[in-house]
């Protein structure tokens, strides 16, 4: 008896934590892509390029894209932007790093048939931007 208390303790842990995962879009029919510029991405301002297709390579047009921009750690306050379409299922959005380090974006939309997404995409190793001064 007390071992199944154990194991049914184990399982209900388990989900738990596979409930604060971090997902797919959950659209089996959709493909969501991202590019940063600059490579490598660094401190300041970034522009970032969504691509919606569906599973046919087609463009997805119509949506309406958010991003949410966080660092791995906790403590620091996202950073939010809303992505414009430049070309068919192409959303582009200017976002700003504002401190060196691991950052993942949450690229969030509602498609144009009203059904809605969230991916995770992960941008490491933020640099920060270095100037050098000459000495007088």
């Amino acid at each position: 008896m007390k071992t199944r208390v154990c194991c049914l303790l184990a399982v209900l842990l388990l989900l738990g934590l596979a409930g604060c995962a971090r997902g797919g879009s959950g659209l089996p029919d959709v493909e969501v892509g991202a590019a940063v510029e600059p490579q490598p991405p660094q401190v300041g301002p970034a522009v970032v390029v969504v691509t919606l297709t569906g599973d046919d390579g087609q463009p997805l047009t119509g949506a309406q894209v958010e991003l949410e921009g966080n660092m791995t750690h906790a403590g620091m306050v996202p950073v939010l932007a809303t992505a414009a379409e430049v070309e068919p299922g192409q959303y582009r959005a200017e976002l700003e790093f504002t401190m060196g380090g691991d950052w993942f974006i949450l690229v969030r939309a509602t498609l144009a048939d009203g059904r809605s997404l969230e991916e995770q995409v992960d941008v490491p190793g933020v640099g920060d931007v270095c100037i050098v001064t000459p000495a007088p």
